[in-house]
């Protein structure tokens, strides 16, 4: 093999390298996130037990894997720092106004004044609200970011999961009905 030969060889690796890599994201960059599967789908709560988020007004408690049974429920994963909570939120006091289902919120690593806030700007749509300020329970829970919103049947198995923020098609036609689908013994 020439120098030269040798020379071009080496100077072209790393831009075919790099082409190879906006090549591999450009193809991938459009998949739906909400198609990364969950392991703990048909699996029980993992146990945990979180405090109240200090200082909010009316007076939500925090919440535990306990709370999770006996009925069907709604876990929500936000922050006051994530753009997606914010708009995924009016779906959450639709639910809370025109359903039954208890909602719990699972605030991940927030400061509380500032979740405190987001609660009083948007509304509190939650019957609980847990400070996870640490992010532990969140990684329990198999989270990959916020917004994340998981349906728990009365036995406290986790029966759905949307990744990524709520819109009117995820709520209509699948939060909605995983919900009903949890009310369903069968």
């Amino acid at each position: 093999m020439s120098p030269r030969l040798k020379r071009a060889l080496v100077l072209l690796t790393p831009l075919i390298v790099v082409a190879a890599i906006v090549f591999l994201f450009a193809t991938t960059i459009s998949r739906d996130a909400t198609l990364l599967p969950s392991v703990l789908i048909n699996k029980p709560v993992p146990e945990f037990e979180l405090p109240a988020i200090e200082g909010i007004e009316d007076n939500s408690p925090g919440f535990s894997s306990a709370d999770l049974v006996g009925g069907v429920s709604v876990v929500n994963v936000f922050a006051s720092w994530c753009i997606p909570c914010r708009q995924e939120h009016p779906y959450l006091l639709d639910l809370a106004a025109n359903s039954d289902v208890k909602i719990y919120g699972l605030n991940q690593k927030d400061a509380a004044e500032n979740a405190r806030a987001f609660l009083v700007e948007l509304g509190n749509p939650y019957d609980a609200v847990g400070a996870d300020s640490r992010g532990r329970v969140s990684i329990d829970w198999g989270v990959y970011g916020v917004p994340e919103t998981f349906v728990v049947n009365p036995q406290g198995i986790i029966t759905y999961k949307q990744i990524g923020p709520l819109n009117e098609d995820s709520y209509r036609n699948g939060l909605l009905p995983a919900i009903e689908a949890a009310r369903d013994p069968g």
